[in-house]
């Protein structure tokens, strides 16, 4: 048990400067949805920024995901009862997907969140559990995925039950949208580098240990805590630039 309570700091580290950034963006992105300021949050400078932040995020879940997976299987020798573990975790973050999509229908209605980053990661989850014995092979189908991803990121179709695949249907329109194609392709390749890079629940590099540095630690902290940070920096945010008289929400 000791072992598996182990955790690599770095990778709490980049995912508490992902959370960080993910905070900023939204920040930005509601100031300008509410018509505050004049900030384009969907081209240019801030487009890059989300989808640094995004891709960062997630390719994260792939690596924390396989370093899990090492773990876990050394105290949960049964397949179907490993499997299990996972398929219930990955339900879970994806009912609260759900809920998010629940609680932007009723405040939003047109441009809710259908299929966002939390159903992702959820499907994900449920979805990689082959994928981790792959080894190299996550890195080859991870660029097939991302590849056809692009390509359909340009087209529409006039059917909206593929949706979370990545087949677009024609006027769609969500402030969060993250189908599997091109997305499990990242999970993947996290993935592959967190077989390359941390095989057998050992740093297979040299690392310096930064984890005793304050903002280190407190990185770290806001990393292992990614998800509630997640569920709740958004109400937080409109709560605020509501009772600051920048937010008009109507009811």
């Amino acid at each position: 048990m000791q072992n598996i309570k182990k955790r690599f700091w770095e990778i709490d580290f980049f995912r508490g400067i992902a959370i960080i950034m993910m905070v900023i963006y939204h920040l930005v992105y509601n100031l300008s949805y509410f018509g505050h300021y004049n900030i384009n949050a969907i081209s240019g400078f801030w487009l890059y920024f989300a989808r640094v932040t995004a891709n960062t995020f997630i390719f994260l879940v792939g690596v924390s995901l396989y370093i899990s997976y090492t773990k876990t299987e050394k105290i949960i020798k049964n397949k179907r009862a490993l499997y299990t573990k996972y398929f219930q975790r990955g339900l879970k973050i994806f009912c609260y997907g759900l809920v998010i999509t629940v609680v932007t229908w009723f405040f939003l209605g047109r441009g809710c969140v259908i299929f966002g980053i939390l159903h992702l990661i959820g499907i994900s989850i449920i979805l990689a559990f082959p994928f981790l014995k792959l080894r190299f092979w996550n890195f080859p189908i991870g660029v097939f995925c991302i590849i056809s991803g692009a390509y359909l990121k340009g087209l529409t179709f006039n059917f909206p039950w593929l949706l979370w695949l990545g087949f677009k249907p024609m006027n769609f329109y969500s402030v969060d949208y993250f189908p599997l194609l091109p997305w499990f392709g990242v999970v993947l390749l996290g993935i592959f580098f967190g077989n390359l890079f941390y095989l057998d629940d050992s740093r297979k590099f040299f690392l310096v240990d930064f984890s005793h540095f304050p903002i280190v630690r407190s990185l770290s902290f806001l990393g292992k805590h990614s998800l509630l940070i997640y569920l709740i920096h958004q109400p937080l945010i409109i709560a605020i630039l509501y009772f600051l008289g920048i937010a008009k929400i109507k009811f």
